[in-house]
């Protein structure tokens, strides 16, 4: 996607942190931007700043945890500006940090509707309207670094939600058309309503937002920003290949019980047939 300008970006939890820092750096580009969230207050707040510096923009009070809720949402955004060209799930919460056998279970539900099943809203209700609007669009996942390594102890159900979206948007690749760019946005440490305490420590979110739209533009699947993060990473990749050496090695033939290959022969005979 070239150019921002005049194209309608909705970002769900975008009166805050991360959210409103893309809403103002895609407004910036020109681009109308619709925003989200349970709050009236925070969506009057972050409207009159979006108006402030010229952007065109609306909200409405939603919960991605509610799919009538987001396809009302839907509704409010194609009906302002007629059409969506850009969504970025964006929405998440945390809970208390505990050892996993000591997580409330609903904790661990709360956390999951929004982290993972508000995201699963998003991407289905506004992906099947994108499809038919028939548009090059994107559709833009919030996870985390904690979707590749755990960077923070006692937090199994966050870290879970993490995984999740990425494993989700690692199928919407294969389950969109090839004019929807489908994404997954991985902050590190960034100064966020979810930080709060520690921002002297955080990356400024204006200047993360900079950074992630450059990279949409780019077309990236992976949107990354926090540099020391490979440093977490790479040691896990190296131990899962050392553990295919060691147990599973290769060999002639070895594709005889992979699943895409069997997939692909299969296809191949009903199609020959």
């Amino acid at each position: 996607m070239d150019s921002f300008k005049n194209k309608t970006v909705v970002i769900t939890g975008g009166a805050t942190g991360i959210g409103f820092g893309l809403a103002k750096r895609f407004g910036a580009e020109g681009a109308k931007i619709v925003i989200g969230e349970p709050r009236q207050t925070r969506l009057d707040e972050a409207i009159a700043q979006l108006h402030t510096l010229g952007i065109d923009a609306a909200a409405m009070v939603m919960d991605v945890t509610d799919p009538q809720s987001m396809e009302a949402f839907a509704d409010f955004a194609w009906d302002t500006f007629g059409g969506v060209h850009v969504l970025i799930n964006n929405a998440g919460i945390s809970v208390g940090r505990a050892p996993m056998v000591d997580v409330p279970l609903e904790d661990l539900h709360r956390l999951m509707n929004v982290n993972f099943f508000g995201v699963w809203h998003g991407a289905a209700i506004f992906g099947k309207r994108m499809i038919e609007q028939g548009e090059p669009a994107a559709i833009y996942n919030l996870a985390s670094e904690n979707s590749f390594f755990n960077a923070v102890t006692n937090s199994a159900a966050y870290i879970a939600s993490k995984h999740a979206v990425r494993g989700l948007t690692e199928a919407m690749r294969d389950d969109f058309p090839d004019f929807i760019q489908i994404g997954m946005i991985v902050p590190g440490f960034v100064a966020s309503d979810m930080t709060k305490g520690s921002e002297q420590f955080a990356m400024d979110a204006d200047t993360f937002a900079e950074k992630v739209v450059e990279q949409i533009r780019a077309g990236e699947f992976y949107v990354v920003t926090h540099s020391y993060n490979i440093v977490r990473i790479k040691p896990i990749h190296d131990k899962i290949e050392a553990a295919y050496e060691r147990n599973a090695p290769r060999y002639d033939g070895d594709e005889e019980y992979d699943v895409p290959t069997l997939i692909a022969r299969l296809r191949a005979r009903r199609d020959g047939a």
